[in-house]
């Protein structure tokens, strides 16, 4: 009866979310930490809420890093993102006396926006003079914790440090004639906070999560707000419906997101992974009301403890978007 009364909750909140549909544009900034560096999470459309992904599930859903079946875990993935802005990150999950205290996690991300050329407003024929190439670039920083309650009921969550560079600019003093030089800086602490909870049906899975809750940021005389996101999301290993004995080398996970996020009308994620023989694994997602990508696609091989995955996502107006990812665990 617990089952059902939590389902039924689950599922009322995610409903009450979607069906409010608003036009919900430019009202957050950092859209960094939208971006997905994950490959097999881009892989599968970004629907793995409910998915392991080991020390990267504190960039999904904290609570999944619970169950990192390891001692410990490492992964760093690069992204080619559009407009040539390059993107890495790293994460590490660490697990003493298996699990009996928690999984303990850390995550790094840097953004590289490239070079871009500065000017400033001069009285002269071309009207502005030359200042510096500038550097703007992101970085965050977090720690996470996930413990299992139960067999059945996990929870986690993460801290993060952000902070954003956007280069420096020549500003006047008053009326004196003088000038400065300023640096551009933004800095944020986000929180991401999730649960976790395997039904008892087979693989069946529900996991919720929230990511970047902060404050208002002001950044001089303007305010914005994180790209807060909620996601509800349910999975499961559609082979456990089929002859277990028979197709005991295949997985096939079926796995859905609903989406709620602050700066975007309601999204939906789906994502499918064929797996055989917890070696080769193929990926398929489907994206649905984003405004520039809808299918994605990856690949994956894992290997004593290695893995490698990649992913492709085609954009309509931007270039397509590449990620790679490689793993160790132990």
């Amino acid at each position: 009866m617990k089952k059902v009364v939590l389902l039924i909750l689950i599922f009322s909140i995610a409903l009450s979310l979607t069906t409010e549909a608003k036009e919900k544009l430019a009202q957050t900034g950092m859209q960094f930490l939208s971006v997905s560096t994950d490959s097999r999470a881009a892989g599968m459309g970004e629907a793995v809420s409910t998915l392991n992904l080991k020390s990267t599930s504190l960039f999904f859903n904290p609570a999944a890093m619970a169950n990192l079946g390891a001692l410990f875990d490492v992964t760093f993935s690069q992204v080619g993102w559009i407009a040539d802005i390059k993107i890495n990150s790293f994460s590490a999950a660490f697990s003493p006396a298996n699990g009996m205290y928690g999984v303990f996690g850390i995550t790094v991300t840097s953004i590289d926006y490239g070079e871009i050329e500065g000017t400033m407003v001069w009285s002269n024929p071309q009207g502005y003079i030359d200042t510096e190439i500038l550097k703007p670039s992101a970085l965050a920083v977090g720690l996470g914790y996930a413990r299992a309650l139960s067999d059945k009921f996990s929870i986690g969550g993460q801290v993060r440090m952000v902070k954003e560079y956007l280069g420096k600019s020549v500003v006047p003093i008053g009326e004196t004639g003088d000038y400065k030089v300023k640096k551009n800086l933004a800095n944020a602490v986000a929180f991401d906070f999730g649960t976790l909870y395997k039904t008892g049906f087979k693989s069946l899975t529900i996991g919720m999560n929230i990511r970047n809750f902060s404050n208002e940021i002001t950044y001089e005389d303007e305010g914005f707000q994180l790209p807060l996101t909620f996601k509800i999301g349910i999975s499961m290993n559609l082979v456990d419906l089929m002859d277990q004995e028979k197709y005991k080398a295949h997985e096939l996970y079926l796995s859905i997101d609903a989406i709620h996020p602050r700066s975007h009308s309601e999204q939906l994620n789906v994502g499918m992974e064929y797996g055989f023989l917890k070696t080769f694994y193929a990926r398929f997602g489907y994206m649905y009301n984003y405004d520039e990508y809808g299918i994605t696609y990856g690949f994956g091989i894992t290997k004593f403890g290695v893995s490698f995955d990649y992913s492709y996502t085609p954009f309509k107006t931007f270039d397509n978007v590449q990620r790679i990812t490689a793993r160790y665990s132990f």
